[in-house]
């Protein structure tokens, strides 16, 4: 098992790895709209923040040695459900044809108020 920390300059601010690879599949932990270059925080609309976490799940699954076409399954975490649609219409249009299986979970708020919370599994 091997566990990832530290992606360009996007790391784990806490008690937990950006990522955990074991044997053949990379884990990642949830990702807000964090600038992957200034590591500032990114608040805007619905589908700013949805595609910037979206570029940081794929930036850290390439890191892990995979890429966003070998992604497995992703979890959305919304804090209302009325941002479905824009959520979805920024998600297929970033993951293309590749179809992995998903959940949209609406919650109520986020960490530091942001829109959106994405994890991920993908095989390498």
């Amino acid at each position: 098992m091997k566990s990832i920390f530290e992606v360009g300059n996007l790391k784990s601010n806490g008690h937990y790895a950006l990522a955990t690879v074991h044997q053949d599949t990379v884990y990642v932990s949830g990702q807000f709209a964090i600038n992957s270059e200034t590591c500032e925080k990114k608040f805007g609309t619905i589908e700013e923040e949805t595609l910037q976490a979206l570029k940081n799940v794929e930036m850290i699954v390439e890191a892990a040695g995979s890429k966003k076409e070998k992604i497995l399954r992703m979890t959305l975490y919304i804090p209302d459900v009325k941002l479905w649609d824009k959520v979805d219409a920024v998600y297929k249009e970033f993951i293309g044809e590749h179809i992995p299986a998903r959940t949209v979970v609406p919650t109520n708020e986020l960490h530091f108020g942001f829109k959106i919370e994405i994890d991920a599994i993908a095989y390498i």
